[in-house]
């Protein structure tokens, strides 16, 4: 009499991993052997389960990850520059916790975009808030920020998100506002949380992409002394896929 009520008061509470361990230890006489301390103990291993599940689908959809990529997926066979005990070193995302940056460069097609969201992919499964751009894409959303009137509030959550995935960095040199723009979130963001640059040009070139020379000695000195660096080379990845 009383197992209705029970599991109906524990859905009142959206306790839903209980819901479903109580039901399933009511349907099975597997369970009996077991004390009151056990079943409890099972009961509360299935909602901390659920509850973290339920926490990484939301970090993983606020992330909005450009690909489905992971670590374990990585091709380190083909040789293009990449570091295996590197790569396994930076995906216990440590460098996150420390407040560091990675910069990951190479031609394109070499996987640059994957690796930037494995490593995002990873820092989701470690509890991480995350956020990927297009760096273009970053751009016009500020812009449209900018005319409804959320900009500061976008600036402020950028700021607050442990890492920030900023991709197709370089592609065209950037104009005033861009320039700005660029500086408010490096400058927020700085020794505190991680950004990860995924960018075609070598680093030695990004001073003439961001333009003015002053504002890009300060971004270049917030971003690249205390960075992680990977280079990619060889032949695009798309290219030998598509041969094969």
């Amino acid at each position: 009499m009383l197992n209705h009520p029970t599991l109906e008061k524990l859905r009142q509470l959206k306790l839903t991993g209980m819901v479903q361990g109580f039901a399933d230890q009511l349907s099975t006489s597997s369970y009996d052997p077991l004390s009151f301390e056990e079943r409890l103990g099972l009961l509360v291993d299935l909602e901390t389960n659920e509850r973290e599940n339920r926490r990484l689908k939301t970090r993983l959809t606020q992330a909005k990850l450009r690909q489905k990529a992971s670590i374990e997926d990585i091709d380190f066979a083909t040789h293009r520059g990449l570091d295996r005990s590197l790569i396994l070193s930076l995906a216990n995302c440590k460098w996150i916790t420390e407040g560091l940056n990675l910069i990951v460069t190479g031609p394109t097609g070499i996987g640059k975009s994957y690796l930037a969201c494995a490593m995002g992919h990873k820092a989701c499964l470690r509890g991480f808030t995350v956020k990927y751009f297009r760096v273009s894409r970053l751009f016009s959303e500020l812009r449209i920020a900018e005319g409804d009137g959320s900009y500061p509030r976008m600036l402020k959550k950028l700021a607050k998100t442990q890492l920030l995935i900023l991709d197709d960095w370089g592609l065209k040199s950037l104009n005033e506002k861009e320039r700005n723009d660029l500086m408010e979130i490096i400058e927020d963001r700085h020794g505190i949380t991680s950004t990860l640059i995924a960018a075609q040009l070598p680093i030695e070139k990004w001073h003439q992409i961001i333009g003015n020379p002053t504002i890009a000695d300060a971004i270049l000195d917030r971003i690249v002394h205390n960075a992680h660096q990977i280079n990619l080379n060889g032949e695009s990845m798309r290219k030998m896929k598509k041969n094969n």
